[in-house]
């Protein structure tokens, strides 16, 4: 019998996170059990909280951006081993021989499993996935810190290596929020030239600091018509609608607006918007194993981490609701303190 693993649980849909216990079963033997040291705290662990995607089941144990050493190994793990320290994000597991997986596409595998989808997250004192998933991490980057960049890190970072966006590149960032503001210092510290879209503005300095060359008020539609036609890459991190024929028209010929927020309403934008500037829509997922190391090698290259909020886990609710209060600044991530 497996020892059980403690850790907290919704119960119910919206309900608060209460103490939890559950066995995991014999370890896979291509798993390893990850000892957690810290968990960020993303919006998706709210939407999987309050079921807004209609896929969860309770218990629920959260938490998909964590960070800590291995505890254990499957039988058939050779690179890794007990005490190597790692970091999980949204992906746990996927078939390893699909044309995606074989090509470096793992995230696009369509039999990939989610670290808190049908199996328990990251609000716990262990969690397991796939060896392959675990990525290692190097002691360069602050662990208080590293959570995020496994799920927000990544979810920025995979677009600009999937489109190829050019150091020359002229790019905008839609929302200075969770993800917008590791966008703004990766696409600084890439070389492009970076315009940060916000409707509030007490982040205008802090989008500077971050990385913006320039500030745009996007509720300013004078601001707007000024840069038409000149940004070769806008990327949207925000997760609500917005009048997005107002960002296409800023798009250069050739131009993408690309998502990566989970925006669930229908765009408004017909085939006929986007001819004239021979311009693209597309989004993207969070990225592959390679494309997490890729990012964690850059961050470590030019000191870049996100902005965080500190609670113990055993203050999860606080941490949620300040996610859920949108005043973060602007990752909360949860020390694991139980005992």
């Amino acid at each position: 019998m497996s020892e059980k693993i403690r850790g907290y649980a919704a119960t119910a849909k919206g309900g608060k996170l209460q103490p939890f216990e559950f066995d995991p079963g014999p370890l896979g033997e291509d798993q390893v059990e990850i000892r957690v040291s810290h968990c960020g705290v993303c919006h998706s662990d709210l939407s999987m909280v309050d079921n807004e995607w209609g896929i969860s089941a309770y218990p629920l144990v959260p938490g998909h951006e964590v960070v800590g050493t291995i505890g254990a190994v499957g039988a058939h793990v050779k690179h890794l081993q007990p005490g190597h320290r790692v970091g999980l994000g949204w992906f746990s597991a996927s078939c390893l021989v699909c044309h995606q997986c074989m090509t470096g596409d793992h995230n696009l595998c369509r039999t990939s499993q989610q670290t808190m989808i049908g199996r328990h997250g990251g609000f716990a004192e262990r969690v397991r996935c796939q060896a392959a998933w675990a990525v290692p991490l190097s002691d360069v980057i602050p662990v208080a810190k590293a959570g995020p960049l496994f799920c927000g890190g990544v979810t920025v970072f995979n677009p600009m290596v999937q489109f190829g966006v050019k150091a020359t590149d002229r790019v905008g960032v839609v929302g200075i929020g969770g993800l917008g503001h590791l966008a703004l210092q990766f696409l600084n510290k890439w070389g492009c030239e970076v315009f940060a879209f916000t409707s509030s503005a007490s982040k205008d300095a802090e989008a500077k600091q971050l990385g913006a060359h320039h500030v745009v008020n996007s509720r300013d539609a004078e601001q707007l018509k000024k840069i038409a036609g000149s940004l070769d890459f806008v990327i949207v991190t925000v997760n609500v609608p917005l009048d997005w024929g107002l960002y296409l028209k800023t798009l250069s010929p050739r131009g993408r607006l690309h998502f990566v927020g989970a925006v669930a309403a229908p765009l408004g934008i017909t085939p006929v918007d986007l001819l004239g500037g021979q311009n693209s829509i597309s989004g993207t997922p969070m990225g592959s194993p390679a494309t997490l190391a890729t990012m964690l090698d850059f961050c470590a290259r030019h000191d870049i981490a996100p902005v965080t909020e500190d609670f113990p886990m055993s203050r999860v609710n606080e941490g949620l609701d300040r996610l859920r209060s949108g005043k973060a600044r602007y990752r909360v991530v949860l020390t694991n303190d139980i005992k």
